[in-house]
This record gives structure tokens, sequence and C-alpha cells, in this order.
């Protein structure tokens, strides 16, 4: 008897314990008090979102506070990603987008105000600052806003208008170089979050000038980075791209050596060799040798390269035989072996030719 009786009272105990877990596993948590009133909040832990709009320094924010209309009023994100707010003091807004501002703005008034009910906007965008680097004329960090001036190498300057874009970048910072490979451009863009962290997308620019492709074309957001990796073989669509306002509209070249117009030259982009020989009036028809063409280009650090070609009109641009040409290349057709032995045979005959017709005067003179 004495057994079934502690056995019912432990049986009793265990169901007690089991039920009040229940009940407070269902009861309500307590949310962890807000900061005190007029300190530096830190940011809330977020669910990143793809191509969202990062609140930054420089925002120019509105804020409205429907149940309390006096506390509303313009707000400006500081350089230390912070802004400061009526009844709850200074706020790290930075790295966030505005759903996630407002979602923190309400945690945060709530502690203040019975029902906060407030609307967070974006009035005045900072510039975008983003980088370009790669294969373009002037790889850098640009500011870019809504109204840009085209600085495209050799092209008019053109007003380009409207949220930035990949295009408005590339066309700000010179165009595109020979080396471009289109088909390989990658951007890289900040997610939002205190930690940073980025996602890269490639983008095929040949299928926005071909096929008209805007999804090729997004818009920018503060932050990017713009990359265009270099071509290891010239396209075969270079010289149909030389036309487009992606690339500059003309360059400048140096052809010299046996050629009939020798000096510098204003030809379209991408023009290949043999055809910046032809731009020179052509070969001297016996001076010149049509297998030892130079190529003498100065390379971005400073070292210079000089390759030898062969004139041949038959060739397509590549870069074995008929390389299409850079700003600043010089191209030198050398002498045949004819050339060489007659300018030398000149050389030494020239003095005595002097010389014979000095010796005719003095017996003119002295008969």
């Amino acid at each position: 008897m004495k057994i079934k009786t502690v056995f019912f009272f432990l049986l009793l105990l265990a169901f007690q314990n089991i039920a009040s877990e229940a009940a407070e596993a269902m009861s309500p948590r307590q949310q962890a008090a807000p900061p005190a009133p007029n300190s530096t909040k830190s940011k809330p832990q977020s669910v990143t979102q793809d191509d969202s709009y990062i609140l930054g320094a420089g925002d120019g924010l509105d804020l409205r506070l429907y149940d309390a209309p006096e506390l509303s009023g313009t707000v400006e994100v500081l350089s230390d990603g912070t802004a400061s707010l009526p009844l709850i003091g200074s706020v790290r807004l930075t790295g966030l987008t505005l759903s996630q501002a407002n979602y923190w703005l309400t945690t945060l008034f709530r502690a203040q105000m019975q029902r906060p009910d407030l609307l967070l906007r974006v009035v005045r965008p900072r510039p975008i600052r983003v980088a370009m680097v790669g294969e373009v004329q002037r790889p850098g960090v640009y500011s870019l806003t809504t109204s840009e001036v085209s600085q495209t190498e050799g092209a008019p300057s053109t007003i380009i208008s409207g949220l930035p874009t990949v295009v408005d970048l590339i066309q700000k910072a010179g165009g595109i170089t020979l080396n471009a490979d289109l088909r390989s451009v990658i951007l890289q863009r900040r997610l939002p979050g205190e930690t940073p962290a980025f996602k890269r997308t490639r983008l095929d620019l040949l299928a926005l000038v071909q096929l008209g492709d805007q999804l090729q074309n997004p818009l920018l957001f503060d932050g990017d980075t713009l990359r265009i990796e270099k071509a290891e073989q010239p396209v075969k669509e270079a010289i149909e791209l030389a036309a487009v306002n992606l690339s500059p509209q003309e360059i400048t070249v140096n052809v010299v050596g046996e050629v009939k117009k020798p000096g510098r030259l204003q030809v379209a982009a991408n023009t290949p060799l043999v055809q910046a020989v032809l731009a020179a009036g052509g070969t001297d028809a016996w001076r010149a040798s049509q297998r030892r063409v130079e190529l003498i280009r100065i390379n971005r650090n400073g070292t210079a390269t000089r390759d030898m070609f062969a004139l041949d009109l038959s060739q397509g641009a590549s870069n074995a035989k008929n390389p299409p040409l850079r700003n600043g290349d010089t191209v030198l057709v050398n002498r045949s072996g004819f050339a060489v032995a007659s300018d030398a045979i000149g050389a030494v005959t020239q003095p005595l030719t002097g010389l014979v017709n000095v010796a005719t005067l003095f017996r003119l003179l002295n008969p």
C-alpha cells in the first residue's frame, strides 16, 4: 500500500512539472528593454534584401509621425551614419533599407509613444559613388548624379539625365578600350546589413548594344563596383562596336616610314593596322617592305611593346596578323632591302659627287 502511495505521489509531481513548462511556453516572452533615450542605437539584425536602396551618409530623409505631427520633419544622415530623431535621440541608420529603418524606428518609438504610426522616406538621395575598373579609358572612382556629361573619348559631349546606369558610368569613364570583353562585365553590389556583404552578377553588354536587352543595363547603387574583363582576342564585332557610344569614336595614331603621307592621323576607333597604312596614302612602291611593318605600343604601366607584321589586305582584324590600333600607337613601315642598299650607295657616292664638281670648277677657272 505504501509503494502505491509513493508511486501515485511521484506521478502527480511529474504531471505538475509538465503543466508548468507548457504554461511557460505558451505565455508571451518579455521583450528586452530598448536602450535609453539620447544614446546611439545599434542596428538590428535583419534579413538582407537584394537590390534595395541602402541608407547612407548624406541622405536627406522625411519622418512623418501621424499621431504626433509636431515631431515630424526632415532628418539628415550624418557622416558617421547616425541621424538625430525626436524623443529617441541619435540612431544609426546607415546600412539599412527603408523598410528595415521604418521597422527599427517603430520599435524605438514604441518605448516613448503608445501607438507610433510613422513613415520614413528619402527626399534627397546622396550622390552615387561607384568604382569603375578594368578595360576603360579612365578607370577610377566616380560620383554620379541625375545630370552628368558624357566624356567618351573622341565623341562630342552629351548630357546624361536620369538615374545613372551601367552605360552612363562607362561613358563617364571615357568608353571601353580595345581589349574590353563586353560579354564579361561584372557588377558587384553591397547587400543591406551592418557586416559588409556583396553579391556579384555578370552582364552581357553585347546583348544590350546588338539586341537592345535593357536588363543588361541596370541602375547603379551607391557603393557599386563595375569591372570589365580583358578579352584574349578582339571580338569579331570589333569594327561594328566602333560605332557604339560605349567606344571612343576616334583615336590618334602615328604612321611613319615608307608611306606616302607619314605623320599623325585621326582614324576611327578599332581601325586595323592595314587600314591605317592605307589612310597614310599607302606604302611607297619600291622602298617599303611589305613584310616588315612594326607596331610600337606604349602600355599603361609605361612599358613599350614592338611587334612585326606583314601587310596583307585580305586579313581581317586579329591580334596575330592585323591588330586593331589603340590611341597613341605608332606604325613604322620599314625600308625594303633594295631601298637600304640604294640609300647606302647614295650615302657613299654623294660626298664624292661633290668633290668631282669642285675639281671640274678648278679646271674651268684655271685653263
